[in-house]
């Protein structure tokens, strides 16, 4: 029987699918969207490694092609625990990164492949360990702290349909849980699938289905309560990803389709909380977009206040010079620049 930590990771990454679905990001559910480099095994998508293949929950990718890269796609992993999430699983997820990223072999006469940058995403609803952080840092892997205030209502929305769905099961004796089922029903209701996932047995016993489909259509609607939030993808010239939380998804579009590029103010949000947020300079009240560094850099910031001023000039200047956004509008992938005014960072 799947665990009730387990299941609230299930169900928090398919919200992060969702959240991310303007931002060029698609999901990759079957083998038959690219047989090269996916397959099918016993129900589960993999993805081909140098070595072996890797199973993945959520896999995307993006519709944007980065300069001098390759086309990019993203492993979405996240954890619900009660703790910080330890170094065991940024491990991991630097090893399939190391095997995938390898898996080509030019042989004369052989057909022209296509290839990809496949990076990893590490969504934690109770932080890192400073180990988990540094390792993940020197390997490039994005790890994302969803304990900031912003994400709070996310993180409840999940808790509660976990419980719901545990309990269910818990109630009609189930051994094994239908993970695979779920998943593709939560595609299918918010739509992140461009591909319509692969059909998945019938829910047993009856029972536990009628109290399946009930929690999975709960869940479904809660999360769509919020349909004006979104999670946009900030990419600064630094080895990590911000994740832009925004609570109406509208008002920041209008401002980036006149203005695709400007500058933001930028300071903490609460002074007891890592989040921080970015304003437009011109129009602070236009929108907020919500975020946290890593927590090895906010710790490295505030751990002197003698020093905090050219801590903070030094991680700007490195770090957060611009911002580069991509999101949907129209059908149309726009990009947006989000350019640090001096200064601001340090009040």
């Amino acid at each position: 029987m799947v665990r009730e930590s387990g299941l609230r990771g299930y169900l928090l990454e398919e919200a992060l699918a969702w959240l991310m679905r303007h931002s060029g990001y698609e999901l990759l559910v079957a083998a038959e969207q690219d047989p090269d480099e996916l397959v099918s095994h016993g129900g589960d998508l993999r993805v081909r490694g140098r070595g072996t293949s890797h199973q993945v929950d959520v896999l995307g990718e993006f519709a944007f092609t980065p300069a001098f890269s390759l086309p990019v796609r993203l492993f979405l992993e996240a954890k619900f625990y009660r703790t910080k999430c330890k170094l065991q699983v940024v491990r991991n997820a630097h090893g399939t990164l190391a095997d995938v990223n390898q898996n080509f072999v030019a042989r004369p006469g052989s057909r022209p492949r296509r290839r990809f940058q496949y990076c990893y995403a590490l969504f934690s609803a109770n932080g890192f360990s400073a180990e988990a952080e540094a390792y993940a840092l020197a390997h490039q892997i994005s790890l994302i702290d969803l304990s900031i205030p912003g994400f709070a209502w996310l993180l409840k929305v999940v808790a509660d349909g976990a419980r719901r769905l545990h309990a269910a099961a818990t109630l009609h004796g189930v051994t094994t849980f239908p993970v695979g089922v779920m998943r593709s029903r939560l595609r299918l209701l918010l739509g992140t699938a461009s591909t319509p996932p692969p059909l998945q047995p019938e829910v047993q016993p009856p029972q536990f289905a009628q109290d399946f489909d009930a929690s999975i259509d709960g869940f479904v609607a809660r999360l769509q309560q919020h349909a004006d939030a979104e999670l946009l993808l900030g990419f600064p010239p630094a080895p990590f990803v911000l994740p832009l939380a925004i609570e109406h998804r509208d008002t920041f579009i209008s401002y980036a389709l006149a203005h695709p590029s400007h500058s933001v103010l930028l300071k903490p949000a609460r002074s007891m909380s890592a989040e921080w947020e970015a304003r437009p300079t011109g129009e602070p009240d236009r929108y907020r977009l919500t975020f946290s560094l890593p927590r090895g850099i906010e710790t490295w910031i505030m751990e002197n206040e003698d020093r905090r001023r050219g801590r903070v000039r030094s991680v700007k200047n490195n770090f957060l010079s611009t911002i580069t956004v991509y999101y949907e509008y129209d059908s149309d992938l726009r990009v947006c620049h989000l350019r640090y005014q001096p200064g601001e960072l340090a009040r």
